[in-house]
């Protein structure tokens, strides 16, 4: 699990001036730093759009005032045409600010000098999507993070023609915006209950995990409405043409980071509808109960999966012994499903966006070489960013080819 201590900010009610369309009114200086995403290389142009789906059959575990689960999933997809509709931007101003208070503590990033919310990603919002049915992709970012931390990976893949569904678990996530308030949460921001690494609270752990497999497998429900020709979205906001016709939901892969790691081994083991899964250096077993025990081995760690599963790591984690045990119990499965593989001077975050934005900020001063090296290790974006998409897109294209 990657989060280790949050600070709450005392003052994010004020902080937040957060209007009916989720906009904050906030001042930026000019010379502030705009982060760059590096650009998806393949042949597809992408749309993509966000869904808001709430699960009527459970309560929310983080705020048991919700009488229901809500899950934020943002869509990306191969486009007919882009002509006309806006790039979508990384993060939207009201989350940008929420995650200046949540995030950029917890990964010693800049607290001032960068525009978050200036990041473009390249994704144009609302275009019509492809009418050609395109394997589907589930992604599932690491505890306490934001889905916007994993653009750069979904657009790559979209370009390259998968449906990518990055996913939100609110109360988990650093920070989600919903489309408004309900009658039961009167905030459109949310952010994280996380005070602490996750894995020190056993209990804490469990919870979170579950969460996230509920939330996956809820989503790849709504998915299926959504293929079906009818609306999921409890708003009913409107949807890109064709989107429902572009996916084929009997090509289901699922990839994660950290906690969200867990959660795609876990899932497809759980969901036979998941044909392939990517486990981004997350934990296979539960923290242990006490000092000198051990963690009880997730399912999936204990009795195999009868599909594939890789485990891509990094040499550079910290708890890479920690994490040892479960993945060599993975490995050790007859049916010879699981494959490991690790990229080397790289750190736990190089698998999302930081690890291209991570160097620009150390070249702009903003960040020390200590803090970047922990956060993506000492291996510069020209090589990690093609590393991690290609790991992943030769996966999928050798268990779930797009064409």
């Amino acid at each position: 699990m990657d989060r280790r201590t949050v600070t709450k900010s005392a003052v994010l009610a004020a902080a937040l001036l957060v209007t009916g369309g989720g906009r904050v009114a906030q001042a930026q200086a000019a010379d502030d730093v705009t982060l760059r995403l590096p650009g998806p290389t393949g042949p597809h142009r992408i749309g993509v759009t966000t869904l808001y789906l709430v699960d009527r059959s459970r309560r929310d575990p983080w705020k048991p005032t919700i009488p229901v689960r809500e899950v934020m999933v943002t869509v990306f997809y191969p486009a007919r045409t882009v002509r006309g509709y806006p790039v979508a931007p990384q993060m939207t101003e009201a989350a940008a600010e929420l995650f200046k208070q949540i995030d950029v503590p917890v990964h010693h990033l800049p607290t001032s000098g960068v525009n978050w919310a200036a990041t473009r990603a390249h994704s144009h919002m609302g275009a019509p999507a492809q009418a050609v049915r395109r394997p589907v992709l589930l992604y599932s970012p690491g505890g306490g993070d934001p889905r916007t931390m994993g653009t750069g990976l979904a657009e790559e893949l979209a370009g390259q023609g998968y449906v990518v569904v990055t996913i939100d678990h609110p109360g988990d996530a650093g920070e989600v915006e919903f489309p408004g308030t309900t009658a039961y949460r009167d905030e459109v921001l949310r952010e994280t209950v996380f005070r602490s690494d996750p894995r020190a609270d056993p209990e804490l752990f469990r919870t979170a995990i579950d969460t996230r497999i509920a939330d996956t497998r809820f989503v790849l429900d709504q998915l299926a409405v959504l293929a079906a020709g009818r609306n999921p979205d409890a708003e009913g906001r409107a949807l890109p043409e064709h989107l429902g016709r572009a996916l084929d939901l009997r090509r289901v892969g699922i990839y994660g980071h950290s906690a969200g790691g867990t959660t795609a081994a876990e899932t497809m083991y759980e969901d036979r509808r998941i044909a392939a899964a990517i486990n981004l250096e997350g934990y296979l077993d539960h923290p242990p109960d006490g000092p000198g025990r051990e963690g009880k081995l997730f399912p999936v760690a204990r009795y195999g999966v009868d599909r594939p599963l890789l485990l891509l790591g990094t040499d550079g984690f910290r708890y890479k012994e920690a994490l040892e045990r479960s993945w060599s119990a993975m490995l050790g499965h007859p049916q010879g499903c699981t494959r490991r593989r690790q990229l080397n001077n790289a750190a736990h975050w190089v698998f999302t966006d930081y690890a291209a934005m991570a160097p620009q900020l150390q070249a702009a001063g903003l960040m020390t070489a200590a803090n970047r090296i922990e956060l993506v290790g000492t291996i510069g974006p020209d090589a990690s960013v093609p590393a991690v998409r290609n790991h992943v897109l030769s996966f999928f294209d050798r268990h779930l080819p797009s064409h």
